[in-house]
């Protein structure tokens, strides 16, 4: 079964401070129900910079820390990673800019007109 496995973010944390872990669960289990593996942890709310890295031109940073072999391995599997997540494997180097490839993408045959099909009768 094509996508029965998905890569998400799951929330914990308190309100207005969310921290996500980042898990392998079935497709149709809840957010927060018992995934199958923890693979990561994200949290989207940068810690506040000091005055001195701010005169120096540092940018606030995201945590992101990620199981980069466990997650190669589930991609590799067939687990189908949901857009957030696909967003941050794409910053990560883990999946290609322009993911799902194009050229993955189901055929599709090209349609003949009436006019067409009538001269080739002939």
């Amino acid at each position: 079964m094509k996508g029965s496995v998905r890569i998400r973010l799951a929330r914990f944390g308190r309100k207005f401070q969310p921290v996500y872990n980042i898990v392998v669960a079935r497709a149709r289990s809840g957010r927060n129900k018992l995934p199958i593996e923890v693979i990561g942890t994200y949290n989207p709310i940068p810690a506040p910079l000091t005055v001195e890295q701010r005169e120096n031109g540092l940018r606030p940073v995201k945590e992101i820390h990620l199981d980069t072999d466990r997650s190669k391995y589930w991609l590799g599997v067939g687990a189908q990673p949901t857009e957030p997540v696909a967003r941050l494997f794409r910053k990560l180097g883990l999946l290609s800019p322009v993911w799902p490839s194009p050229a993955r993408g189901p055929k599709i045959p090209t349609r003949e007109t009436a006019s067409e099909s009538r001269f080739a009768d002939e």
